[in-house]
């Protein structure tokens, strides 16, 4: 009966140290199992790492262009484009408004020296009408009156720009003086104008009329 006895606690004994073993050997499985586990996921992690990496470091490499040159994106390259576009639009248009004004400034003086030319012979006749009234006349009521005018009209000439060229004793110079008449004459020198015939005048330091006048040799 002991016998029997001893050899159930020995077999019992032997069962528990066969489940020992099993439970044993599946910890170390799992064991096993998670640290591969983990081992993977460090070289996923470590692959993940070396792409990104990588990644960046290939775009750099494709925004460089030649001689490690950064290329420009195409929007910058827009916007330098347009950029530039306005810049020029912005000359263009400049240059048109000073050549317009200096266009309209020219078309007004070619204008206004046009109306002048109508009305210095006007003057023109003023000036003789009273170079031939004797001493007499020029006290007359309606004398004093015309002249009263004529100097009203040198007034608002000279106010808008237009002046009398000096001649008599002056040298002569064509771009002012227009010669129809030499003299010789030792006394006033040589070429300087001795008499005029008919006056010159200027607009804005233009000319209008040269001088008619008479020079010496």
């Amino acid at each position: 009966m002991e016998d029997i006895r001893d050899e159930e606690v020995q077999d019992d004994a032997a069962v528990g140290t066969e489940a020992k073993e099993e439970v044993s050997r599946e910890e170390t499985s799992a064991e096993t199992a998670e640290t591969k586990t983990q081992a993977g996921e460090a070289d996923n992690s470590a692959a993940s790492g070396e792409s990104d990496q990588k990644e960046p470091a290939a775009q750099e490499t494709e925004k460089k262009g030649f001689f490690g040159k950064k290329k420009k994106d195409k929007k910058d390259q827009q916007i330098e484009e347009l950029t530039d576009r306005v810049q020029r639009q912005m000359a263009e248009f400049d240059n048109f408004r000073k050549r317009s004004e200096k266009e309209k400034a020219s078309m007004f003086e070619v204008g206004a020296k046009s109306v002048l030319e109508k009305i210095l012979p006007t003057v023109d006749n003023f000036e003789r009408g009273f170079a031939g009234l004797d001493e007499a006349q020029k006290d007359d009521a309606f004398v004093q009156g015309m002249e009263k005018v004529y100097r009203q009209l040198l007034t608002s000439l000279e106010g808008i720009g237009v002046k009398p060229i000096e001649a008599v004793g002056q040298p002569f110079d064509p771009n002012f003086h227009n010669a129809v008449m030499h003299v010789e004459d030792e006394e006033a020198g040589e070429n300087i104008v001795v008499e005029e015939f008919q006056k010159g005048y200027l607009y804005r330091d233009s000319v209008i009329r040269h001088s008619m006048v008479k020079v010496a040799n």
